[in-house]
C-alpha cells in the first residue's frame, strides 16, 4: 500500500503508485493522441480551410490540454501533446495565411477582370490569352 503522506506527515504530498483520477493506475493520454492525430492530419491538409484551420485549432486545445494533464502527473505523454499542438499551430497559421491570400486575389481588379475576360472568351485560345493577361497583370503589382 502507498503512502498519501508529504515528507512533513501533513498528507498533502503525492500519491506514489496511482495514477489518474480515482487512482486507478490508470492514464488519461487520449488528449495527447488527439493532438498529435488532429496535428498531422491539418499539416497534410493545410491548403485546406477545414483541414489546416479547424483540424489545426482542434490539435492546439488538445495539445495544451494533453499537456497540463501530464504536468498534474495524469497522463504520461506531454511530449506528444505538445507536438501535436506545434503542427497544428503551423498548420493554422499556415491555412489561414492561404486563406487571406486566396480572398485577396479574388477581390483583387485583376481577378475580376480575367473573371470577364473568361466569360466573353468564345475559344480556348481567347481563355489562354485571359490567362495570359491576368499573370502580366499580377506580375506588375
Amino acid at each position: 500500500m502507498t503512502s498519501t503522506h508529504g515528507h512533513d506527515g501533513t498528507g498533502y504530498g503525492q500519491p506514489t503508485g496511482h495514477a489518474g483520477p480515482a487512482g486507478t493506475g490508470e492514464r488519461r493520454n487520449g488528449f495527447g493522441i488527439a493532438a498529435l492525430v488532429l496535428g498531422i492530419v491539418g499539416a497534410l491538409l493545410f491548403w485546406t480551410a477545414i483541414g489546416g484551420i479547424v483540424l489545426g485549432l482542434l490539435a492546439v486545445i488538445f495539445g495544451v490540454l494533453g499537456f497540463r494533464r501530464s504536468r498534474r502527473g495524469v497522463a504520461t505523454n506531454g511530449t506528444m501533446a505538445v507536438i501535436g499542438a506545434v503542427l497544428g499551430a503551423l498548420a493554422l497559421v499556415v491555412s489561414s495565411v492561404l486563406l487571406a491570400l486566396g480572398v485577396a486575389v479574388v477581390n483583387s481588379d485583376e481577378f475580376k477582370d480575367y473573371q470577364d475576360c473568361v466569360e466573353h472568351a468564345n475559344s480556348q485560345s481567347d481563355r489562354q490569352d485571359c490567362a495570359r493577361d491576368f499573370d502580366r497583370e499580377v506580375d506588375e503589382r
